[in-house]
């Protein structure tokens, strides 16, 4: 079997799998069907893109559509985008604003009218046969560029923001649905650097290393493909987002009141609040509830949410989800000393004080104690 032959077989498996984990996305039950079509779209664009290693096969001297082709990569990265909005927030919906996305895509289409779209075949032709030097390609590979390094830093920002969200208004210790968007926002942003490097051999005369560069490319999408695959059969509770209307601390804190820490921390007030805060999380063990949130703190112990924020995150100077988890730590190094419950295993433990991942505890537990749960039984 030629490279080529190779290639186009590789190509066929990726269009294949991508198209059946868009169907699994379609018909999959979710509460969040939004960024499952939204991802299902993603991997419908992402098997009409790694079409053309072998489009070419089936569409003879249709020019027209394999450039409309080309430019489809356009609405892949905004689709991406919009599927982490709706992941991390649960209130996200489409709205007629979001059309904007389209521009790039739209204003490709429109430089190509003059002299492809508009031109007969033998322009058409004489087009594919230099198109790597054409004006209208390096203005259409440099927007392909400059838009995904929009977005991607993009995603990059809405991450980062919904992780202090996150950590400062809950205490789910599973904390799956970040990182899970973060290493494949990360696996994306290898791939392309490695599709930009294998796109700047073909301005050379290593013709033999561009094969096997695109060889290694349609490896590389099937196997990201088939990592999501396994990743959505797996672990179904992915998409879990939080309000979209959540504020930071440091955002809805008076900036005076930012600035006088060390004044405010003294403040009688707060120190009563902090004290009631305290004995409420020793009497009630209300951190016992894995999925507990600084919302339903609050309304617990009748402090607005707000305060509660301010009084975790800025004067006791922790995030909600640590300041929680020390209390399910403490706990379960009392189990663990406790020589009437030596019969429980740490699997039961961690279940039992709060925790709902083995390895978050691992690593919460070594984070307060620096010694692994077994470890700090046998000490």
């Amino acid at each position: 079997m030629d490279k080529l032959s190779f290639l186009n077989g590789i190509a066929w498996i990726a269009v294949f799998v991508s198209m059946l984990l868009a169907f699994f996305l379609f018909t999959v039950k979710t509460q969040n069907k939004l960024a499952n079509r939204l991802f299902a779209f993603f991997f419908i664009l992402s098997a009409i893109d790694l079409s053309g290693f072998f489009f070419y096969e089936f569409i003879d001297r249709q020019f027209d559509l394999e450039v409309f082709r080309w430019t489809t990569c356009l609405l892949g990265m905004p689709l991406f985008y919009l599927f982490v909005l709706a992941v991390c927030y649960s209130d996200f919906r489409l709205q007629w604003k979001h059309l904007w996305h389209l521009l790039p895509f739209l204003a490709v289409n429109l430089i190509f009218v003059p002299r492809f779209y508009l031109a007969g075949e033998v322009e058409k032709i004489q087009f594919f046969r230099i198109h790597n030097q054409m004006p209208e390609m390096l203005i259409f590979r440099s927007i392909v560029e400059f838009q995904y390094v929009y977005y991607i830093v993009g995603v990059f920002l809405i991450l980062k923001k919904y992780k202090k969200l996150y950590l400062e208004n809950y205490a789910n210790t599973g904390f799956s649905t970040y990182m899970w968007l973060f290493q494949m926002t990360t696996v994306f942003l290898i791939a392309h650097i490695i599709v930009v490097l294998k796109t700047l051999l073909r301005y050379t005369d290593l013709n033999e290393t561009f094969l096997w560069a695109n060889v290694l490319v349609g490896s590389i999408a099937l196997l990201i493909t088939c990592w999501f695959i396994m990743k959505a059969l797996n672990h179904p509770e992915l998409f879990r987002g939080i309000n979209s209307k959540l504020k930071l601390t440091k955002d809805i804190m008076p900036q005076g009141e930012i600035k006088s820490e060390t004044a405010n921390s003294q403040n009688d007030v707060i120190t009563a609040q902090i004290e009631t805060l305290r004995d409420y999380m020793t009497d009630k063990e209300p951190y016992l509830d894995p999925s507990l949130t600084i919302q339903e703190l609050a309304n617990q112990i009748n402090i607005p949410v707000r305060d509660l924020s301010v009084l975790i995150n800025h004067h006791i100077d922790q995030h909600f989800f640590d300041f929680v988890n020390e209390y399910r730590i403490q706990k379960a190094m009392s189990i663990l000393k406790n020589p009437s419950k030596k019969e429980l295993t740490v699997l039961e433990i961690l279940y039992e004080v709060g925790f709902n991942s083995k390895s978050s505890f691992n690593t919460s537990f070594k984070k307060y104690t620096n010694l692994t749960p077994t470890a700090y039984r046998n000490s």
